[in-house]
């Protein structure tokens, strides 16, 4: 198809746009002043994007904004966790400190949580293992703010933040794993709520950091997991191994509890006193293979001794591992007998014209023995 010009004065300022063109290999010939212009054809387009060029953006830009969200949600969770393991290990701390005993709802066949948060194991170099984790869980917590609100501490970079955070929450999975191997095979038939607890928001940190990382990501860093992981297993262990007794023969001392049987009979003033002293709440604090204990009992004689509010601080029997009772734990009880008087605390053995003393018994019609 030819378009053929006649005026001379012709010019082809603004083609029109050809809406009907033959293939690409065709020409279109334009003839003027006695020469013909060949114009190769050419498919037009709008100016503005094809539907399908943004349907492509939408679904790029859909894709990441897709991943972005994912990450900050991740991070929101760690911050979450974090924040009540946070909670729950300054609750802790705080009880360890101030020598109290925790709260128990669940209690199991063996001891409960005050059995194995009191025990030796819930120390690691001297430091209460509470505070080693609430700082844990404070620098989790932190650094899942931060990369939540793309606000990286200290001019760290992005990525640094993330290898941070997944070092610390694989080094909280590792040592809550080892901690609950510590809890089955030590502690057989205790409950630690606090434990499973601590253990659950440590595992749930480690799997929601993997699960952001990703799997290329994660090959390359695998290295650091296994580093982290070795060196919290080198430290607990070496911490316990040290915190072990000396002599093995201590460790091996397993004694079934008994009755002491008082011999002596009571006198008169012995009588008098232990009535005395129970009427004014004094608590004896003792032990039944402790022999001085059964020496102040038998200065007692037998009819007054069963008179006295004496309490047994260790009733189940005494091996290794065993604590101390509640009762004795409360009064801080550090030696056998231990006598608590009007709030006063008298150790060791005591004549009774001291415990007469110290209580205020002035009973004159019976008379001390000499």
């Amino acid at each position: 198809m030819a378009i053929s010009v006649s005026s001379s004065h012709f010019f082809l300022r603004n083609p029109p746009i050809l809406s009907s063109l033959p293939s690409v290999s065709s020409l279109i010939g334009l003839k003027g002043w006695g020469r013909t212009v060949l114009v190769r054809p050419v498919q037009c387009l709008p100016s503005g994007p094809t539907p399908d060029s943004e349907s492509e953006a939408e679904r790029g830009s859909s894709s990441f904004s897709s991943s972005s969200s994912t990450s900050i949600s991740a991070y929101k969770w760690c911050a979450g966790l974090g924040s009540v393991g946070l909670l729950e290990t300054a609750y802790l701390t705080f009880l360890k400190l101030t020598n109290t005993d925790a709260f128990c709802p669940i209690a199991g066949a063996g001891e409960g949580c005050g059995g194995v948060l009191n025990s030796e194991y819930a120390i690691v170099f001297g430091v209460p293992l509470p505070l080693i984790g609430m700082v844990a869980y404070g620098l989790v917590a932190t650094l899942g703010l931060q990369l939540a609100g793309k606000n990286t501490p200290f001019g760290i970079s992005e990525s640094d933040t993330r290898l941070i955070l997944l070092g610390s929450t694989t080094s909280m999975a590792v040592a809550s794993g080892y901690f609950l191997y510590i809890l089955s095979t030590k502690f057989p038939g205790a409950s630690c709520l606090y434990c499973i607890m601590s253990a659950l928001l440590s595992f749930s940190l480690f799997f929601i950091t993997l699960k952001d990382f990703g799997l290329r990501e994660m090959q390359k860093s695998v290295g650091l997991q296994l580093l982290v992981a070795s060196l919290v297993v080198i430290t607990l262990s070496a911490s316990y191994s040290t915190a072990q007794p000396v002599s093995s023969s201590q460790a091996e001392v397993e004694l079934q509890f008994f009755k002491t049987e008082i011999t002596t009979p009571s006198s008169p003033f012995g009588l008098s006193l232990a009535r005395h002293l129970r009427s004014v709440g004094a608590k004896m604090y003792g032990a039944f293979w402790c022999s001085h204990c059964l020496e102040q009992k038998q200065m007692f004689g037998r009819e007054a001794s069963e008179l006295l509010d004496y309490v047994e601080c260790f009733p189940d029997g005494y091996r290794k591992g065993t604590k101390i009772e509640k009762a004795c734990a409360d009064a801080r009880i550090e030696g056998f007998p231990t006598w608590v008087i009007n709030g006063q605390v008298l150790s060791g053995e005591q004549e009774l014209s001291d415990l007469a003393e110290a209580s205020g018994f002035t009973n004159t019609d019976s008379i001390q023995p000499s």
